[in-house]
């Protein structure tokens, strides 16, 4: 900002320079230039906020493709994450099933890295697993991430019935931390465990068959003939 800009400022120029003050003084500046100042300090805050969030991975065909991201989400990171496996490769409308049947427990989610004292059920043997559970929060939490995907899909005119979740993939967010009070004065510590998500989803490729080659048709030959053929060959 200029010095001097208005008939406001110039007064308090004047009024500094009688006063034998320096051009550093703190001498209160006209109101359009708080205005001015405070806007853009408003801009410089809002502009890191808007910044596009980068993903670990960029869709192969990005026109055919939408994205959906959720950071530091009071879910937990290791139920979130064998949720998240499950419906990887899914259709949109068998993903958005699954998960609701794991809701009312109808199917389970297999656990299969974070499984340290997780039972056993048999709705696990159709994933050829046997350690199985139903995270009721994480499933939640994707399907309201599989509809904010399914608008974006929308948005950019995208065929919502032939999406499929090629990539998502969760990480963990830093520890909210909490504490729970003891026997004999003691405090431990009562963290949580948050994540972010983050998904992207593409339009299946309708896979045309390949036209079959036209096999020429071979004529078959009499026993007789042929051997009338062995002859005339000889001689």
């Amino acid at each position: 900002m200029s010095e001097v800009e208005c008939v406001d400022c110039e007064l308090y120029v004047k009024k500094r320079d009688d006063a034998g003050l320096g051009p550093h003084c703190c001498f209160p500046p006209c109101w359009l230039h708080v205005g001015l100042e405070l806007k853009n300090l408003f801009v410089k805050m809002f502009s890191r906020c808007l910044k596009m969030v980068r993903y670990s991975l960029d869709p192969e065909n990005p026109t055919k493709s939408c994205k959906a991201r959720g950071s530091n989400l009071r879910v937990h990171f290791k139920n979130t994450r064998e949720t998240a496996q499950a419906i990887k490769g899914m259709h949109i409308r068998k993903a958005n099933k699954y998960l609701r049947d794991v809701i009312v427990k109808h199917q389970c989610v297999p656990f299969r890295r974070y499984n340290g004292g997780v039972g056993r059920c048999a709705q696990a043997k159709q994933f050829g697993w046997t350690q199985g559970r139903w995270p009721k929060k994480s499933a939640e939490f994707l399907l309201h991430m599989l509809k904010n995907a399914e608008s974006n899909a929308e948005l950019k005119g995208l065929d919502v019935d032939s999406l499929v979740i090629e990539h998502i993939q969760v990480n963990k967010a830093p520890k909210m931390r909490r504490r729970t009070y003891r026997a004999h004065g003691r405090i431990n510590p009562y963290m949580s465990s948050p994540c972010h998500i983050e998904m992207i989803l593409t339009e299946k490729e309708q896979i045309v068959p390949k036209p079959e080659e036209e096999v020429a048709q071979k004529k078959k030959v009499s026993q007789k003939k042929l051997k009338k053929q062995k002859l005339m060959a000889r001689e």
